[in-house]
């Protein structure tokens, strides 16, 4: 009965912890306007990790090449980047790693385009529901 005990107050303390840490990360989102740099490419570095995107928000100019450089923590649940957007020239479908990817498309629309880790364990939520998501805004 004590094992069940502390297992039960175990398990309640990792909940609150990470729970805690998800509210602090809500708070810490940050907006990534991109630049044409010299060679032409809008380079962007997107972070993933622990049901979060660094930065959630990413602005690029439509019809100019992005250079995504992706990558996630070190850990051991793995997470992914997908991006659907077709009728805007769009198609990501990444699994990540702490080594970087390079992820490149050029948008022919604008628009605003959710990104999102699509990986799902059983019985659990997804990890977009958990908040892995975020927004690519396409602008002229």
């Amino acid at each position: 009965m004590k094992n069940l005990l502390a297992f039960f107050l175990f398990y309640v303390g990792a909940i609150v912890c990470v729970t805690c840490r998800a509210d602090s990360l809500l708070a810490d989102q940050k907006v990534y306007k991109s630049t044409t740099a010299p060679d032409g490419i809008q380079h962007v570095h997107i972070e993933g990790g622990s049901y979060f995107f660094k930065p959630s928000r990413v602005i690029v100019r439509v019809n100019v090449p992005v250079e995504l450089a992706v990558s996630v923590d070190s850990g051991v649940v793995p997470h992914s980047l997908v991006i659907q957007a077709p009728e805007a020239g769009i198609m990501v479908d990444e699994k990540l790693s702490p080594a970087t990817k390079i992820v490149r498309f050029t948008p022919t629309k604008t628009g605003k385009y959710p990104f999102y880790c699509n990986n799902k364990l059983l019985f659990f939520m997804s990890h977009r529901e958990k908040g892995m998501e975020g927004l690519l805004d396409v602008v002229d």
